[in-house]
């Protein structure tokens, strides 16, 4: 089993953070790692967004973030996800999405639901997630992106 870390993105580690690059034709689904870092100073959609590294043996090998109201029981957000070009096709994604999940329960303790968005052509992310339990709820943002819940 891969032994995925998550670590906050701090700034120790923020530049080898935007080092994180995935394959050209899915850079229209995800943003990029400073994105996500002003994502985290707007907070543009809740309360609070928490950005985060995934490791593999002290290497930085993808990034997501938290958007969420904290003490809620249905409004975490997982966004930013993505995993370095390099680690791709070799489990890191799964592994890291269920590390994710895990890493919301027990640091908020309350949630119950857990949702994202994804791009209505980005295939390859809509296997994982449904494969993982994430339930498309047949809506849209108001970015055109299709929304999934993960009931916990």
């Amino acid at each position: 089993m891969l032994d995925i870390t998550i670590e906050e993105i701090t700034k120790e580690n923020w530049e080898k953070a935007t080092e994180i690059s995935v394959h050209d034709s899915q850079k229209p689904f995800v943003p990029t790692v400073m994105e996500s870092l002003a994502y985290a100073y707007i907070k543009p959609w809740d309360d609070a967004l928490d950005p985060y590294v995934l490791c593999v043996n002290n290497k930085i090998i993808g990034s997501f973030y938290i958007s969420y109201s904290p003490d809620s029981k249905d409004n975490y957000w997982i966004g930013g996800f993505q995993i370095d070009k390099e680690y791709q096709g070799k489990g890191y994604g799964r592994h890291s999405l269920n590390k994710i999940i895990d890493f919301i329960k027990v640091n908020h303790s309350k949630c119950k639901v857990i949702s994202l968005t994804v791009e209505k052509e980005n295939e390859q992310a809509i296997r994982l997630y449904k494969s993982i339990g994430f339930i498309t709820q047949n809506q849209e943002n108001s970015y055109n992106q299709v929304i999934y819940k993960l009931e916990l």
